[in-house]
């Protein structure tokens, strides 16, 4: 069965970190870009981070660049994101996602086609 299965998240203060986990099972990652996505109530799904298995190359917008690290552990199947300095406003459940090649920008919710359970993140004091 594939499938993408998440862990972490949780409740955090502003200002502190959390990681979070997407392990495949099913397929290998190798010859996949893997996304991150995330969406806040009443707001769209927004990708914001991207590594790509072929060539390690990743991505980030500017609302987590400098904050957020993508990594890809291809010998446990696993992609990780590191999110430090947290702010409120990325509260939101976050979803990792697979498409087929290389990373293609901008990060499109309908390019990726294997998707994870979901997870919800909570910046708040």
């Amino acid at each position: 069965q594939v499938q993408l299965v998440q862990s972490g998240g949780g409740l955090v203060q502003p200002g502190g970190s959390l990681t979070l986990s997407c392990a495949a099972s099913g397929f290998t990652l190798g010859r996949y870009t893997i996304g991150w996505f995330r969406q806040a109530p009443g707001k769209e799904r927004e990708g914001f981070s991207a590594i790509s298995s072929l060539d390690d190359s990743t991505y980030y917008t500017d609302s987590v660049k400098g904050r957020f690290t993508i990594s890809l552990d291809k010998a446990k199947n696993t992609v990780y994101l590191q999110m430090n300095t947290l702010k409120p406003e990325d509260t939101a459940v976050y979803y990792c996602a697979t498409r087929l090649r290389t990373i293609v920008l901008p990060l499109k919710a309908s390019d990726f086609t294997t998707w994870g359970q979901g997870t919800q993140v909570t910046v708040s004091s």
